[in-house]
């Protein structure tokens, strides 16, 4: 059963600076650097209302609708994904390409198996995520599901004209 040993402030002074430093190629025109498993995401401050920008890596695709899945590393209280859910109208730009979109926080239980999915297919960083957030896991998919059921939020990030996913168990109407 995975649990949580410390907290995790959000990173300041260098590690603020070098966490944000993809931002500035994404500013050059340079994202495609970045490639295909990190997204520029700008989003509204809940309380400015200025633009605020985050990169952040691609943790899944929905091939059916085209919609992205990003973990809130930090759990719910880092501020994009408090943005987020004050303002789900969001801008994304993959590579050079950028279009709008619509954010929606995945559910705990969509939320676990999104991690579940993504630790076996990046183990190395699944593992260094948990040291960044301070949780210990056995590495199994079960506790990688519990992890993201109850310490890593996941959104989904559905660029327009795509058909959004719905949250299970909820039917249309």
């Amino acid at each position: 059963m995975p649990r949580k040993v410390r907290a995790t402030p959000s990173p300041t002074g260098w590690r603020r600076a070098l966490a944000r430093a993809p931002i500035r190629l994404y500013r050059w025109h340079l994202g495609a650097l970045m490639g295909g498993r990190m997204l520029l995401l700008t989003h509204t401050g809940r309380t400015s209302g200025r633009p605020r920008q985050v990169v952040l890596e691609i943790t899944g695709r929905d091939p059916a609708t085209g919609a992205y899945r990003l973990a809130s590393g930090f759990g719910p209280a880092s501020q994009w994904y408090r943005n987020i859910r004050h303002t789900p109208r969001v801008t994304i730009q993959v590579g050079r390409r950028r279009t709008a979109a619509t954010a929606r926080p995945m559910t705990p239980e969509e939320s676990g198996r999104a991690m579940a999915e993504y630790a076996p297919r990046h183990p190395r960083t699944a593992r260094r995520l948990m040291g960044i957030c301070g949780i210990e896991t056995d590495g199994t998919a079960a506790d990688y599901y519990l992890v993201g059921r109850d310490h890593i939020p996941f959104v989904e990030i559905t660029p327009d004209g795509a058909e959004p996913a719905r949250p299970a168990g909820h039917g249309g109407g």
